[in-house]
Order: structure tokens, then sequence, then C-alpha cells
């Protein structure tokens, strides 16, 4: 089986998607074979990668409520090494279509056991329902990306919460791999005084390095590109080919 991260934040902006699709990007170009799984409705990780999610033949929802094996959901995308596991509007429906099922909170983790990867990303939703149960039993590793401002601390306890409960009844080797800064922006004071304290709280858990907020970054997705194929240059393109390196020394270790 793949290393599985599952990137997650129950408050939503936090940059999920972002460094998701970016992650991915870099991991695809060092040579790994890469597998997005998009287990947000809303699609974003579908739509950033320039699919056209309104129209998908096939997608998560098709996987976790009916019968469709996840090789036969699972899109190409023009990057080599990358590939995306869709989603959109219609997995909503999934997590009410689930509740009724046995061992629901393993469906996820069913129907990835034979996939054949290097790495797998899920990018989960804005919430703590069933999708990121789900996600969260099929992972063996967590990603948190945390945004450096006021309310980033808030619902982390809960978060965490709900990963020893994961980890209690359904995963007992999930491991949190770290949690990564995003939308880091030294010009105001508070920024240095969020990392002070996640540094105090988190140690070593914490990645040293920072995605900074950046323009670039937050126009990519609205053409379908990712960083390094939208500007590769930008200090956005930067953060996250150093934090995809930290990522690899961290599973590696």
């Amino acid at each position: 089986m793949p290393r599985i991260i599952a990137l997650t934040n129950q408050k939503g902006g936090v940059g999920k998607t972002t460094t998701t699709i970016n992650l991915a990007a870099y991991l695809a170009r060092a040579g790994h074979k890469i597998l997005i799984i998009d287990a947000d409705p809303q699609g974003n990780a579908t739509g950033g990668l320039g699919i056209d999610k309104a129209n998908l033949r096939l997608g998560l929802y098709d996987v976790l409520v009916g019968t469709t094996p996840a090789a036969q959901a699972i899109l190409p995308t023009k990057r080599p090494n990358l590939s995306i596991l869709p989603s959109n509007a219609n997995l909503a429906g999934a997590e009410v279509q689930m509740v009724g099922t046995e061992r629901r909170e393993f469906r996820l983790k069913q129907v990835l056991d034979d996939i054949t990867y290097d790495l797998v990303l899920i990018d989960c939703p804005p919430s703590l329902g069933l999708l990121t149960v789900n996600a969260l039993t099929a992972a063996s590793d967590i990603l948190i990306p945390v945004q450096t401002e006021y309310y980033a601390l808030e619902g982390l306890s809960q978060l965490l919460s709900v990963i020893q409960q994961v980890r209690a009844g359904l995963n007992p080797e999930l491991n949190l791999l770290g949690l990564v800064m995003t939308m880091y922006d030294n010009r105001t004071s508070l920024a240095p005084q969020i990392k002070q304290e996640l540094e105090n709280h988190f140690g070593d858990k914490l990645f040293e390095v920072v995605v900074p907020r950046n323009v670039r970054l937050a126009e990519a997705p609205s053409f379908g590109r990712t960083i390094v194929e939208h500007d590769r240059w930008s200090r956005g393109a930067r953060a996250y080919k150093a934090l995809a390196k930290e990522l690899e020394r961290r599973l590696n270790g």
C-alpha cells in the first residue's frame, strides 16, 4: 500500500486544496507516482487541475456509493506521474447514502486496496463529517494546513480530538505528519505571534517551510494550473518546491 496523506482542517480557506495540488505537482516532478483524491464536494482540486467537474463521467461519488472500481474513475492529468480521483457536487450525497452502510467509515479504505501509487494525497472537505472520517480511516498520515491568522488555533483542538478518536476506534496506525503554515504575511505583527504559538504547541511537528500569502498562488487555480505551471519563479512556487522536499524527508525519516 502507498503512503496515504489526508490533508485536513475543518476550517475553510486555509490553503488545503492549494497545498494538495502543488505538493502533488512537485512530488510528481520529482518522479513519484502521485494520486490526488478529491474528497471535497466543492471539487476544487478537480477544477484546479483544469478538469471540467460539471461533466464528470465518473468520480469519487460513484466509487463510494456504487460498484465502480477506483481505478475506473481515476483520470490522468496533463502532468506526468499525476492522476486524480475527481469529485463534484454529487459527492455531497455520498455522506447521506453511506449513513446506513455497514462499516461506513471504512468505505474509502476498502476501495483503495488495489491502487498502485507511490503516494496518495486526499483533499478533505472543510468539515469533520463522514467523508473526512473516511479519509482519516484510509490514511497512513495527516497533514494539517494552518492559516497564520487570528483564528488559526480555533478548532485545532477539536480536530486533534477527532484524530484521537479515529486512532482509538478505526485506525490505530494514523500518524500526525505535521502542520504547515499557509498564507503567511510577515508584514503583519500577528503572523509571527501565531507562528510562535504553533511552535510552542507543536514543536517539531510544525514544518519548517512556511507558505507565504502570494497572488500568483491564489490565481493559478482559475487557469486550471498548478503554481509550477503558472509561475514557477514566484515566492509561492519556491515555497511549495521546498515543502515537497521537506515532506519527502519526513516520509523517509
